[in-house]
């Protein structure tokens, strides 16, 4: 079968799934349909309506489009199989059920942003930098009814630098990762596909680490831990949803989300943990960290916009009762 002959319905919603559908669109393969989010209410009182970046690119492309409130919803099962698909690509979107992933005669694939089955879950990449990872990838592999457990089709292994943030790795995957989509379409076009069970990847001795879902409790530093870990874990939520942390300023408690950070190899005064510390005549900000200390390079206080640390000891009065919390 001719690419130009295999019937391509695309599920996803964010960013990150843009560019597979693109490059299957721009690569000549048929997409016939595109399933996303419906629109999402945004704005102070929640007004307007925000359509999904997915969505966006469908409609520029004038592809026929399906956003289901509901995946069982009999109308849109109904609608979806009227497209007549041989295949159907998932890229970040939502879990499926088995009325719509084992609808086409080809199966459905999804492509995951981790060297599966590590971090299965909803943030691999975040949590992958987070937890220090030298290295991460991408993961092509067959829907079934357990979540990110199908057999794995192919895989892109990628390193992580030491100050990489989650920005970073996420616009090198989803790159690398819509090539690794339109490389498993011509496999399976050529029949060249050899299915791997995730079971066969794990050995007896090795700890699968999850990737659960994010909230914004769970961006809060905490300055006990050493300085390395607050590092990747500033890293790995940056720039969103952003790693945060209390400022406390003569009994007043701020807000302040943290952007980049660089570990230091100064020796600090003594002084507890949480303690800010800017070298007289320079534009540097520390904090004392359980283990070591890390130095702030860029940061955002409530109401004000990202700034780099020179930018804000500028215009920010210093003294001894500052100190991160």
């Amino acid at each position: 079968m001719d690419k130009k002959d295999l019937r391509i319905v695309y599920l996803g919603t964010p960013d990150f799934a843009v560019e597979s559908l693109r490059q299957l669109v721009e690569g000549g393969y048929q997409v016939v349909g595109v399933v996303t989010t419906p629109d999402k209410p945004v704005g102070r009182h929640q007004n307007h309506l925000q359509p999904s970046p997915v969505k966006e690119y469908a409609l520029d492309h004038h592809l026929p489009l399906l956003q289901p409130a509901k995946l069982k919803d009999p109308e849109f099962l109904e609608q979806l199989r009227a497209w007549k698909a041989d295949l159907q690509i998932v890229v970040a979107f939502r879990m499926l059920p088995e009325a719509v992933w084992n609808m086409p005669r080809f199966g459905t694939f999804n492509l995951h942003a981790s060297l599966l089955p590590q971090y299965r879950g909803a943030a691999p990449i975040n949590w992958a930098i987070i937890n220090g990872e030298k290295e991460t990838g991408i993961t092509t592999f067959f829907l079934n009814e357990a979540i990110d457990l199908g057999d794995i089709i192919d895989q892109v292994h990628v390193p992580i630098g030491p100050d990489e943030t989650f920005g970073d790795i996420h616009d090198r995957l989803m790159s690398l990762g819509a090539q690794l989509v339109t490389n498993t379409v011509d496999r399976l076009l050529d029949n060249s596909i050899r299915q791997r069970p995730q079971a066969e990847l794990v050995t007896e001795e090795e700890t699968l680490k999850p990737a659960p879902k994010i909230f914004r409790d769970t961006c809060r530093i905490n300055w006990n831990q050493s300085a390395n870990d607050i590092h990747n874990f500033i890293r790995g939520l940056s720039p969103v949803p952003a790693a945060w942390t209390l400022l406390l300023n003569n009994g007043k408690e701020e807000p302040v989300k943290i952007y980049r950070s660089h570990l230091s190899e100064k020796s600090l005064p003594a002084l507890p943990v949480g303690s800010l510390y800017c070298p007289q005549g320079k534009n540097t900000l520390e904090v004392v960290c359980s283990e070591g200390c890390l130095e702030i390079l860029e940061l955002q206080t409530a109401g004000k916009k990202r700034m780099k640390t020179a930018d804000f000891l500028r215009g920010f009065h210093l003294n001894d009762s500052l100190k991160f919390i």
